[in-house]
């Protein structure tokens, strides 16, 4: 079982923590294996729509599975805003010193960067509280105008509905990219994706169609990463001819299935890169014969 602790601050903004627990919660009723939890520093936080939210101020002892999100709170400043205390702070900080995984939202990278879990590292958040994140703490790379960055298991994200996006991104690592994106069908998203960054998820920048038929070839593309596929055998999964599932599949994402197929290879292949594997393994890892086909697709 997989826990996902929600840390609240005062004043915290609802879509910021809404978007990313329906995200979570979505998951739990496809994989199971979810949990999720609120904590903070009262028993009841106000947020700053005026909805008070109940919390627990016990902080649970955590495995190295589990995921601490904070999500942001109202701040057109962040000195003097979020208060925390040292205890909740450490209490982030320990869990990611024990080898667990936390993420923020808009300003909720401040509260990171007070468990100094930012210095040496790039992060995002909203727009408008960039610079002066950048401010805060100049050991941070702060990574302008990009939806989510993600540096050795500390996730931030921008503003608002774009802990949405960092809560599939999360998914997809987990569970693979066919499960992210039945939760983002579920959730009625429409992808809407950075293109300057790397986090910018081949999975939701090519659902945003509505075509059935084209999000079953993805769904066999996806769940396959590292098979063979020829067009003759997709067609059989999609009902149709190979010729029609080349009109449908480029109409509604703008490259060929192999094409797609390449490009979900190289976004694993740059988050196993990330995580410390060599390109060798990681182009085995994900369906390439060697690392030389892997090279030549990134320095595209």
């Amino acid at each position: 079982m997989t826990r996902v602790v929600f840390l609240l601050v005062p004043g915290v903004h609802l879509l910021d923590l809404a978007g990313p627990a329906q995200v979570f919660s979505s998951a739990a009723d496809l994989v199971d294996g979810y949990a999720l939890s609120y904590v903070g520093d009262m028993d009841t936080v106000l947020s700053h729509q005026g909805v008070p939210l109940g919390a627990s101020r016990e902080l649970p002892s955590l495995d190295v599975d589990d995921l601490v999100f904070v999500p942001g709170w109202r701040s057109p400043k962040i000195v003097g805003t979020g208060h925390l205390s040292e205890r909740a702070l450490a209490w982030v900080r320990t869990h990611h010193d024990n080898g667990g995984t936390v993420a923020s939202v808009c300003a909720g990278a401040d509260a990171l960067g007070r468990a100094g879990l930012l210095d040496g590292r790039r992060c995002t958040t909203h727009h408008e509280l960039q610079e002066e994140l950048a401010r805060r703490y100049p050991a941070a790379h702060v990574v302008r105008d990009v939806l989510f960055v993600e540096d050795n298991r500390v996730v931030t994200s921008a503003g608002i509905a774009s802990g949405i996006d960092l809560a599939l991104h999360l998914v997809a690592v987990r569970h693979g990219p066919t499960v992210a994106a039945a939760i983002a069908r579920t959730m009625v998203i429409y992808a809407r994706r950075n293109g300057d960054d790397q986090q910018a998820s081949v999975l939701l920048r090519h659902r945003s169609h509505i075509n059935e038929t084209v999000h079953r070839v993805q769904d066999v593309i996806e769940s396959r990463l590292a098979d063979r596929l020829s067009l003759a055998e997709l067609a059989v999964h999609a009902g149709c001819s190979e010729r029609t599932v080349t009109r449908l599949f480029g109409r509604a994402t703008g490259m060929t299935p192999l094409r797609y197929q390449q490009a979900l290879r190289v976004e694993r292949a740059e988050h196993l890169i990330g995580q410390g594997a060599t390109v060798e393994t990681a182009a085995r890892n994900v369906g390439f014969e060697d690392a030389r086909m892997l090279r030549r697709l990134r320095s595209r």
